[in-house]
Parts: structure tokens; sequence; C-alpha cells
């Protein structure tokens, strides 16, 4: 509710016991239903609940409520603190995790690094909270503790919840340019679903080209072999023994 006093219900009982104030005003200034002022007046609603006087917490000035007391069309305005409170800054930094955490980190680290590769350090740091020294020695496998890390889920470990990891995947998934090679693409529907033509369909197989048995490999005639000559030469062979 903008511009409405703290504890509205509690204001409103104060104003109804100790003002002359109408329903509809003290209404419009605790943005209440006058009703529930009509209610809180005959005791029904409310009951239990302890005035707040809003003099002494500065919201309503004494001058407001006579001057809403003598016109009843005149409605009350909030009194404007004096006090300004400085805005909370936003705080940098990796994320906080707690001591019985910690000790769990390398393991997410690890977990991050094998199973979404495409993670930008930043990201890995905003996630389990940590620094880029310790991610660059998980990484090279100079870490001190390297040859007891077991990869593990930091969601399941609390270190992170599921949305903020699917939001750093989805974030670093559209930064990855898309690669080369996309394989095997499907057939437009143009061309699947399109008429064929008899003549582009391929001819049925029949029996004698299924059945049939492969024929002998032709020999050219400069390729024959010549039995004389070669018996000749073996007989030449035994003659110089």
């Amino acid at each position: 509710m903008s511009n409405a006093p703290l504890m509205p219900k509690a204001t409103a009982v104060w104003l109804v016991e100790n003002t002359s104030l109408t329903f509809d005003q003290i209404a419009d200034f605790c943005k209440l239903h006058p009703l529930e002022v009509k209610g809180i007046a005959d005791g029904e609603v409310a009951a239990g609940i302890k005035g707040h006087d809003p003099i002494t917490s500065n919201q309503l000035t004494r001058d407001e409520i006579a001057r809403g007391e003598k016109d009843s069309n005149y409605r009350l305005n909030l009194a404007v603190s004096k006090v300004r409170l400085p805005e909370p800054k936003k705080r940098g930094g990796p994320r906080y995790t707690p001591l019985s955490r910690r000790q769990d980190r390398p393991n997410a680290i690890l977990w991050l690094l094998r199973n979404h590769p495409e993670l930008k350090d930043a990201q890995i740091m905003r996630l389990v909270g940590t620094t880029k020294t310790t991610l660059a020695a998980i990484r090279d496998r100079t870490h001190w503790n390297s040859a007891s890390l077991s990869p593990l889920d930091p969601v399941t470990l609390g270190l992170c919840s599921q949305m903020d990891l699917d939001f750093e995947v989805t974030r670093a998934s559209k930064d990855r340019p898309a690669s080369a090679d996309v394989g095997a693409t499907l057939v437009p529907a143009e061309i699947t679903t399109g008429p064929r033509s008899y003549e582009q369909e391929p001819e049925a197989p029949t029996r004698d080209s299924v059945f049939s048995t492969p024929s002998a490999p032709r020999v050219d005639d400069e390729d024959e072999i010549d039995v004389n000559s070669v018996f000749a030469k073996l007989k030449g062979l035994k003659t110089q023994e």
C-alpha cells in the first residue's frame, strides 16, 4: 500500500477512539474500507488490537487532525519523515557460501567444469562463490586436494539454485557461436510430400535380377596363357641341366 501509515488497523483504532474524524476520513488515511472502520467502532473488527498513536510516530500532526475534524470533506495527509535513510548499496563480489558447505565448493567447481564447459569463469564464480585463483587451480589440476576431488552437483549441495544454474547455462549457450558441422538435415516438406512422376520411381526388382548367377570374369585374348610355350620353356630348362 502506497502512502499508508504503519500498522493501519491499529492507527484506525486510535483515531476512532481519540478523534471525531468521520469513517471515510479514517478509511482514506489508513487505506481501509469505510465499513471496516465502522466495524472497528462497533467492536466487531480489530478486537484486541491496541491503538497506535500516529502523532508519536510522526505520521500525523495535531494540526492535520484538527483540520480534518473541522471539515468532513478534508482528507488527511501522511506527514513526511524528516529522516531520510540512504539507499542500500548493492554489494558485489562472489556469492556467500555457508561454512558447512565451503568444503564442498571445489567438488562443485569440478562438476561445472566437466558438465558445462560452455560456462565462463565469471559465471562459475557467481554460482558457487569462488575465486579465479581457486577455479584456475582446479582446472589445471594444481589444487592441493586435486587427488581427492569428486564432481558433485552444486544444486544438490545447496551452493546455488536450479533456476540460477539454468539461467547461466542458457546465457552461455546463447553467447556460444553455432557449430559449422550441423550434420544431416531433414528433407524439405515440399520434396517429401510433393507429387512424384512415374519416371522417378525406381524399377521393381525381378526374380532374374535378384537370383541371377554372377558371370565369370572375362579374360581378354591378350591375357590368355599360351600353354605350349610354357611347356616348351620347361623342357628347355631340363635339357640345360
